[in-house]
Order: structure tokens, then sequence, then C-alpha cells
């Protein structure tokens, strides 16, 4: 099983909107561009993302870029106080699948799917995209093949 996390782009600045309603900027959106480029050719099967703004204009331009027909999933778990644990268990029945979110639940997920509970968050910038895998989703086993920045 392969998953890619991708944290979306860059998005206007806190305070000038309610945090779920903030948008991807200019340079988020080119940004975001050049990571899905990385996704080009891969077996992606979904993508779920979390319902903010700015992670559904990730989502779709993903999407798009990769000329991707399924619906973008939209779902409550992948907002950014999620707990890693929970999303895991969502986990459990997929593969292949592409997960657009925010800090710190990006950083926490790769660090928990990695290394368990108890390790500190990767850093990921906006826009990163981490690829991990795995035979099977097993905390603190999967394999982080890579973790680009845009």
């Amino acid at each position: 099983m392969k998953l890619w996390v991708l944290r979306h782009g860059e998005a206007v600045p806190y305070g000038s909107k309610i945090d779920s309603e903030r948008e991807l900027t200019e340079h988020g959106r080119k940004e975001v561009l050049s990571s899905a480029a990385h996704l080009m050719g891969q077996p992606l099967t979904a993508i779920y993302a979390s319902p903010y703004l700015r992670a559904q204009q990730t989502a779709q331009i993903v999407r798009e870029a990769l000329g991707f027909e399924p619906e973008i999933r939209t779902v409550d778990w992948l907002t950014p106080e999620s707990d890693p644990d929970k999303v895991a268990e969502q986990l459990v029945s997929v593969s292949n699948v592409l997960l657009v979110s925010h800090n710190p639940l990006v950083g926490n997920l790769l660090s928990y799917l990695q290394h368990g509970a108890g390790h500190p968050p990767e850093r990921v910038s906006t826009a990163g995209l981490a690829e991990l895998e795995h035979s099977e989703l097993l905390i603190g086993s999967m394999k982080l093949n890579s973790l680009k920045h845009p």
C-alpha cells in the first residue's frame, strides 16, 4: 500500500478570515501544481480532503492536474487538530490514496505512521508531499519513501 499526504498550499494569513474559509494565495496554487507533478503516473485510487477551503482548493488543483476522474472525498477526520490514530483507523481498508490536510495533523500523522505515538512531528512546508509505503497499514512501521517540498 502506498499513501500520499499533502499539506495544503500557502493560504491567506490567519486573522483575515475564519480559519476554515482561508483560501490559497496565487503562490500557494503554484506550490500545489509543483507537488502535483510528483503524483503523475502514480496508482492513485482516491483523494480525501479536509473540508477547509484551502484543502479543498489544493485537492481540486491536484485532481485537475492529474486528470483524476473520481470526485474528491471530503472528510472531517482530516481537519488540523484531528487525532492521527483516528485517521489511521479510516485508512485500514484503503490503499494508494492521497490525503490533503493541514498542520499540525500532517506532521503528527507522518510521525505516527513511521514511529508510533510519542515522537516529534515531521516538518512539512506548505504543499509538502510525503509518500509512505508498507505492505499494510501498520502504525509505527510505514516507510517514508520521500518528503518533497515545492
